[in-house]
């Protein structure tokens, strides 16, 4: 047996064991001497005697070990032309004093405070000021809209708000001061004062219950960490809802750093002194795992990126980041590298940058493609992994285990299940399914450390959204299957499932065959309402940048060749009859697609623009392609 499988049974075994044992990687007020209550379920909690402050766990206690002159975080900022480093003595201290400004202004043990910022190091030291007085936070995408902040003030009902004067989007600068009066104009909820950091770029208007975040830093106390329950709310993370109202998913404190402390060096195989690179947002769930907590629970660099994969000048920035700091593990979502496919498809950008410290390129926030797979294992020649999670998870539930032991990797598979994760695939009436059958993909509880052990005031949605479908297991939401060797693969949301004429078709499956095509840079299949059939699917390609398409003849040729290849790989059932050459694909900040959107649309329905959205410019042009206009 490898060690793989040495661990994984382990933690099944002897789960009380394996967890407590993972446990003492942390610092505890009072360490815990049980690892899980069962008394409540579904409602589940890790390490319930136990008391600690994760801030002091991700700063204080490496200062204390002597390396407090370690880089902690690194700021990288091509939109602003700014570099910074943070050692972990600096960032502490950063930290402790935004800590005494938000008790200054009352903030407390369990009071809530909203965190709306751009990509700077000061939405990181808020978090983790919240952390240190056993605040919880709960971080919203900067720029999110003023009617979906306001619903989230009011649900979270923060004693403050935290924000800044504006963000920068590629080259244009947002005004979020305007953005954020407007949102407590609209909201119940009046947070008593809102913390501005003032930025060169566009400066904000002061009002009465502003305070300046220089100015109240100038005068603060530095606080110290409160230690607080294992099992008191660390944050609120809200995640779109299919009602509309988001969902506000809380993360514990104890059991989420256990398992990211866990997490770090044997996923991602990064320990004490070494970097990572997560190139994503602190406004999304991979933002507050990857690039603030695990990292600093493991005494690693961070690296804090304000810009884009590509345009912010060029496709090279990643590799510029990764070269310049000696990145070990790249994180990041698949979307950014398509960008780069579709930008820089022979990868030049990558040959001018010395790579060799990159050990692993890990993709996670919707399905890997095969292609995509292919283009990054090639160009970088380095293991690409492939990982599954959620915002309800906090972390990973398939992957390939890097720093445990780099098992096979199976193109279009996230690999196999981490430890304390039991992934089965169940089919309508809640049967466990045979090895390759595809069915919907659940988590048997109780959930490991780490994942949500409720919703924000609302257990009853918590139970309703996620445990009833099939007692005793969580429903993840996807579907997909698990193969002889316990490889999962995911192949979308369930509602992704197309019923074609009684088969049961994936479009992940197609999107596979449509992204194989040289010309093709990324693609999306939706199945859209047929009275003959009941659905069909209609696929939607982008094009490489350098493909001239301008060519006579040459969209009704590729159009012929793609609706071919899906017939050869899936076979005639799929009805694959109509790819649409389109200049974009709309999708969430985040990078995911927005399928079930573009499915509204096409099948007639009034859909409304998801507050997710990156551009609604790209929806907009998209619209009359999708009705057929």
């Amino acid at each position: 047996m490898g060690a793989y499988e040495d661990v994984f049974r382990a933690s099944v075994e002897d789960r009380e064991g394996f967890w407590l044992r993972a446990a003492e990687a942390l610092e505890w007020h009072r360490s815990p001497t049980k690892a899980l209550d069962e008394s409540n379920p579904p409602f589940y909690r890790w390490f319930p005697d136990g008391e600690l402050n994760v801030a002091h766990n991700a700063l204080d206690r490496h200062v204390e070990a002597g390396r407090g002159e370690q880089a902690a975080l690194i700021y990288d900022s091509p939109v602003t032309d700014t570099r910074r480093t943070y050692t972990y003595a600096k960032l502490r201290d950063e930290v402790a004093t935004f800590a005494g400004v938000l008790r200054e202004l009352g903030v407390g043990p369990g009071d809530r405070v909203v965190i709306y910022m751009p990509m700077v190091p000061e939405a990181v030291v808020a978090m983790l000021a919240c952390a240190r007085l056993g605040a919880v936070h709960s971080v919203v995408f900067g720029g999110f809209a003023a009617k979906e902040l306001a619903v989230r003030i009011d649900d979270a009902t923060p004693k403050v708000v935290v924000s800044a004067s504006c963000g920068i989007e590629g080259k244009r600068v947002i005004e979020y001061k305007p953005l954020l009066d407007k949102a407590i104009e609209l909201s119940t909820h009046k947070p008593e004062k809102q913390v501005i950091l003032q930025r060169p770029q566009a400066g904000a208007a002061m009002g009465p219950n502003d305070v300046d975040w220089t100015d109240a830093a100038a005068k603060a106390s530095p606080a110290d960490p409160v230690p607080v329950r294992s099992t008191d709310p660390l944050y609120i993370l809200y995640t779109s809802g299919t009602t509309g109202k988001p969902k506000g998913v809380v993360r514990d404190g104890g059991g989420y750093a256990t398992a990211l402390a866990w997490s770090m060096p044997n996923v991602y195989d990064v320990g004490p002194g070494q970097t990572i690179f997560t190139a994503s947002d602190v406004g999304w769930v991979v933002g507050h795992s990857y690039i603030v907590y695990a990292p600093l629970l493991a005494g690693a660099t961070t690296i804090l990126y304000e810009g884009k994969p590509v345009g912010t000048p060029d496709a090279g920035q990643f590799w510029r980041v990764m070269s310049e700091y000696g990145v070990r593990s790249m994180f990041t979502a698949p979307t950014a590298f398509r960008a780069l496919k579709k930008e820089d498809p022979n990868g030049e950008y990558a040959r001018k940058y010395d790579l060799s410290g990159l050990k692993y390129l890990f993709l996670a926030g919707e399905r890997l493609d095969p292609e995509t797979f292919r283009w990054a294992s090639e160009l970088l020649k380095i293991p690409v992994i492939d990982n599954w999670w959620q915002t309800e998870t906090g972390w990973p539930i398939v992957s390939n285990p890097a720093g445990m032991e780099l098992l096979e990797i199976k193109p279009g598979s996230p690999t196999r299940p981490l430890p304390g994760w039991d992934v089965q695939v169940l089919d309508a009436d809640g049967r466990e399914l045979p090895a390759g059958e595809d069915g919907a993909i659940v988590a048997k509880l109780p959930l490991p450390p780490g994942a949500f052990p409720t919703l924000w005031n609302d257990d009853e949605r918590f139970v309703k959204s996620y445990m009833s479908a099939f007692p005793g297991y969580y429903l993840t939401g996807d579907g997909g299957r698990v193969d002889s060797d316990g490889y999962v693969f995911v192949m979308g949301r369930t509602d992704d499932v197309i019923n074609v004429a009684g088969h049961r078709l994936s479009t992940g499956g197609m999107e596979e065959v449509l992204a194989s095509h040289p010309d093709v840079a990324e693609c999306a299949v939706i199945g859209v309402a047929d009275q003959m059939k009941g659905q069909i699917p209609r696929g939607f390609v982008v094009l490489k940048a350098g493909v001239d398409a301008a060519s006579e003849g040459y969209e009704d040729k590729l159009r012929a060749e793609l609706v071919q290849m899906v017939r050869d790989q899936i076979g005639a059932v799929a009805s694959l009859k109509e790819v649409a050459i389109v200049p974009g694909l709309p999708k969430t900040r985040s990078g995911k697609i927005l399928r079930k959107t573009m499915r509204g649309i096409a099948d007639g329905a009034d859909e409304p623009v998801p507050s997710t959205i990156e551009s609604v410019d790209v929806l907009d042009a998209l619209r009359p392609v999708l009705r057929k206009d």
